[in-house]
């Protein structure tokens, strides 16, 4: 089964819908109505929805190092820098993540972008 993908709101929205128009099943927090949670409950929302987080807020990669620390479990971050990747490099990268990934590829990693 394909991943599924949990966006916080600092991922542009034309990533979002690149990976859609892909057939990727991506939600974003602003439309699940979690988009002002703070990082560690942001977290928590995408774990128990299994969905993998994406995120280009390095404070979310202290809150994934802490949890792997703790051996807490949650459904796995992918992160990149916004200067690091452009939309159209996101959208092929993620796009390979959850075509070729399983939810226990990722489970309580950090995944980087660019590939």
């Amino acid at each position: 089964m394909a991943l599924k993908l949990y966006f916080d709101h600092h991922v542009p929205k034309a990533i979002a819908l690149g990976l859609r128009l892909r057939k990727v099943d991506v939600l974003t927090a602003y439309e699940d109505g979690s988009h002002e949670l703070p990082d560690d409950d942001l977290l928590d929302r995408a774990t128990s929805l299994g969905r993998v987080l994406v995120t280009q807020d390095d404070d979310l990669l202290a809150e994934a190092k802490k949890r792997q620390q703790a051996g807490t479990a949650f459904s796995g971050v992918i992160y990149s820098h916004q200067d690091d990747i452009s939309i159209g490099q996101s959208i092929h990268d993620l796009q390979i993540i959850t075509e070729a990934g399983t939810e226990n590829d990722v489970a309580n990693l950090m995944t980087f972008l660019p590939l």
